[in-house]
């Protein structure tokens, strides 16, 4: 296990790095860009390029929080906080979303007051050019920014490329107001600067809700869920894999559980050579650290509870919303029937569902007492 924290340190040093760098590079074009416009804002009496140049500082912060957010998150567990401080960089992406949502309402109430009272604008060409260049450079820091955070899934990073985006719109919509108001005198900036704001606010509404989600925790991967019971499964001797619940602690950290089915006939030292093997495999493959392996026990030498096993489990399979059975064990000495089933979220009533299932196997077997426990699949569609 100690070269698999080593590869995983390795890993995430690596990430923190590439996301500080990013962030750097935010920070320094973006604090340029602002220069620039508020230098020009204030010679042409431009609100449209001020306020744009104020957002181009708040993206500078929105990149000063990443880095932050990156910095503590890549901190040692203790005894606080002993899965870690990934989620920190949940936070600092809420914070940034925050931070664009708390823009798209300035903007707005200030292009509010410019159609009350609006301001005759001076532009000199010189000033346009550097607007269309700024235009250009932030279309090429938001895809870099945001590609660089999906590579590395930082939900902070990708906040910030759909911001810097969003900046390249504003920056463009601000030129083509300049342009229009030069040619015909009509000024549109005021107008234009509400419909942005509106864009904006929508966007940074829509980065908090995902974030939100993301805090108080969403459904397991359906792909990576499937492919964790997959490879538990192919190991000789496991004939099922349930129960899969993974906890997410940040970006790429994940702590999790399962169930599988063995033969009745193993014993205590195989179980333990087989788990650690399976716990091995998952974390090699998927960075998966499996912090618990529970095992059901299969009947393999009684016939007569072979055939009772494929009655239950057609029996129980029958019922609308149950989507499996498992972990079935018939104790005929003690006359007890334990088995698990997995009822859907689609469900009307699950606890419904739960109560058909059984009384309808209580039925078939009146002298057994039933063991039954209602599951969920985490990662259901």
């Amino acid at each position: 296990m100690r070269r698999m924290n080593q590869i995983s340190q390795d890993e995430m040093e690596s990430r923190e790095k590439t996301i500080v760098k990013t962030g750097f590079v935010g920070i320094v074009t973006n604090v340029v860009l602002a220069a620039f416009k508020v230098t020009i804002g204030l010679l042409s009496n431009s609100v449209a390029i001020i306020m744009d140049a104020v957002n181009n500082f708040s993206d500078a912060g929105s990149s000063l929080i990443t880095i932050i957010g990156a910095k503590l998150a890549g901190k040692e567990p203790d005894k606080k906080h002993p899965f870690g401080y990934g989620r920190i960089e949940y936070l600092s992406a809420m914070v940034i979303s925050m931070i664009v949502l708390y823009a798209g309402v300035t903007s707005f109430t200030e292009s509010v007051k410019k159609i009350a009272d609006p301001v005759i604008p001076e532009y000199a060409p010189v000033s346009l050019f550097i607007i269309g260049v700024a235009v250009i450079v932030k279309i090429v820091l938001g895809r870099y920014v945001k590609s660089v955070g999906k590579r590395v899934n930082s939900s902070s990073l990708v906040n910030s490329g759909e911001d810097a985006t969003l900046d390249s719109v504003i920056s463009a919509s601000t030129l083509v107001a300049a342009l229009i108001f030069m040619f015909s005198g009509l000024s549109l900036e005021p107008w234009l600067g509400a419909i942005i704001s509106v864009i904006i606010i929508k966007s940074g509404l829509g980065m908090l809700r995902e974030t939100v989600s993301q805090i108080l925790g969403e459904r397991n991967d359906p792909d990576l869920t499937k492919d964790i019971k997959e490879t538990v499964k192919s190991f000789e001797g496991v004939q099922g894999a349930y129960d899969l619940v993974l906890n997410n602690y940040g970006p790429d950290s994940w702590n999790g559980s399962i169930h599988i089915e063995v033969p009745d006939t193993y014993s205590a030292d195989q179980l333990d050579c087989l788990i650690r093997r399976i716990q091995e495999a998952v974390y090699t493959k998927y960075q998966v650290v499996l912090t618990a392996i529970g095992v059901y026990s299969i009947n393999t030498r009684d016939e007569d509870i072979v055939k009772a096993y494929d009655n239950v489990k057609e029996m129980v399979l029958e019922h609308e919303h149950v989507l499996q059975m498992h972990g079935f064990f018939l104790d005929k000495e003690n006359m007890t029937i334990r088995f698990d089933i997995v009822v859907s979220f689609n469900a009307k009533d699950r606890r419904a569902v739960y109560n058909e299932v059984i009384a309808d196997v209580q039925k078939a077997y009146p002298d057994y007492q039933l063991q039954v426990a209602m599951d969920a699949d985490f990662s259901e569609k």
